[in-house]
């Protein structure tokens, strides 16, 4: 079972994840933070992941705490779910046209977290998402799921279309990624034999 729960608390958030990564893309998503919800909607769907996400978070304060930490949260499932990640495909890719944005994205579950964020956003505000808090989630999520994951925005006039183009291009690339390669054998896909 590639199932993983992880419950996340400090002083500003109290985060809960549920994920199966062989699910059919079900989400229940409740953050406290509209636009997140939205994104994480796509990760599911897309993903083909079945997702449940809870926050209670300082929103009072602004939307930062809670969006960081869901990706903390959310990267700390993926590394559960994914175990000694053995007969995985383990590199996941994808091109996604959403109207007049095109992001790509591109990862290694490797172990190895690394983030390289080459968007640049033409609104600072998307309603009153900050739309900095994008890269702030995938930072978390690489960092916490061991994961070397290059966000490339090619182009994009809303910031919309262009933040939910590369949620979506992730949740592809991932979706490929953690996706049983039956060519594999059930084996390390590395020769280190080590992730």
């Amino acid at each position: 079972m590639r199932e993983a729960s992880v419950t996340r608390q400090t002083a500003e958030t109290e985060v809960t994840v549920e994920l199966d990564l062989d699910g059919t893309g079900e989400a229940d998503i409740a953050t406290g933070v509209g636009f997140l919800d939205h994104m994480l909607h796509q990760i599911a769907r897309h993903g083909m992941l079945d997702l449940k996400v809870r926050c209670e978070g300082d929103t009072h304060v602004d939307d930062h705490h809670s969006v960081e930490d869901t990706g903390i949260a959310l990267g700390q499932a993926l590394c559960e779910a994914l175990g000694d990640k053995r007969g995985i495909r383990r590199y996941g890719e994808c091109a996604l046209p959403m109207d007049d944005a095109l992001a790509r994205a591109a990862l290694d579950l490797s172990g190895r977290p690394y983030l390289v964020w080459e968007a640049r956003l033409t609104s600072a505000r998307i309603g009153t998402f900050d739309t900095e808090l994008a890269r702030e989630f995938f930072q978390a999520l690489s960092v916490h799921g061991g994961v070397t994951l290059h966000v490339d925005l090619v182009r994009g006039v809303n910031a919309h279309h262009a933040v939910e183009a590369i949620f979506k291009a992730v949740a592809r690339a991932l979706r490929m990624a953690v996706e049983e390669d039956p060519r594999g054998g059930g084996r390390l896909p590395s020769t280190k034999e080590a992730l």
